[in-house]
């Protein structure tokens, strides 16, 4: 995989925060910091995109004639095949 140099600017009391958590052991370094933080964000990302296409399923999917104790009956063995 390829690697990019790249320069940030970020507030004394944001490099502060970093050089906490280095000093803390759970990073060695700033860029180590750095790419945990962008790991979370897409894999936040992610999860908010599958979450908006399930919501969106839901939504074209209509109404339900099924009662919500047949809803969740039916989730129920879903899970449990």
């Amino acid at each position: 995989m390829g690697t990019t140099r790249k320069t940030i600017t970020v507030t004394d009391q944001q490099n502060d925060w970093i050089k906490s958590r280095i000093a803390s052991g759970a990073y060695t370094n700033d860029s180590e910091f750095l790419r945990d933080l962008l790991r979370k964000d897409q894999e936040r990302a992610g999860k908010i995109a599958n979450m908006q296409k399930l919501v969106t399923e839901g939504l074209e999917s209509g109404i339900s004639d099924l009662t919500v104790d047949e809803i969740w009956e039916q989730a129920r063995a879903k899970v449990n095949a």
